[in-house]
């Protein structure tokens, strides 16, 4: 693996939240889900760059809890989930800097798949878990 700090800057890390959230918003599937969560982008979007600073660089910026606020959320489906996914590996792909875009990707589906599990549980632990379709 590589160093983490050889795999993006903080700048990278920025403009990458930033586009995909800003396609996440508009898309058909995902816009109205995030639209209705989130209420201030300014600041969601700096939580999210720094979420994803301690993911791919190991900075300790990032202090919430994704799972409780995930679970709480209304009507998630697999479906959201796989499209979330989609649209960031189409993200991902179009990035210049390959050890991001591959680390990004990998890092999105296993939070991906622990979320949906999270969000599982916490409406029917008695059921089996389904899995995500791979994007």
């Amino acid at each position: 693996m590589t160093p983490a700090e050889d795999i993006c800057t903080e700048a990278e890390i920025r403009d990458l939240v930033h586009t995909f959230y800003g396609k996440a918003r508009a898309d058909a599937q995902l816009g109205p889900v995030f639209n209705s969560q989130v209420h201030d982008w300014d600041e969601h979007l700096a939580t999210l760059s720094d979420f994803w600073s301690a993911v791919l660089l190991g900075t300790r910026r990032f202090t919430g809890m994704p799972m409780p606020k995930h679970a709480a959320m209304p009507n998630l489906s697999a479906e959201l989930f796989e499209r979330w996914l989609a649209l960031w590996r189409a993200t991902t792909d179009a990035l210049p800097n390959r050890a991001l875009a591959d680390a990004a990707q990998e890092m999105a589906k296993r939070m991906a798949r622990s979320l949906w599990y999270g969000y599982q549980l916490s409406r029917d632990p008695s059921q089996p878990l389904t899995e995500l379709r791979p994007a």
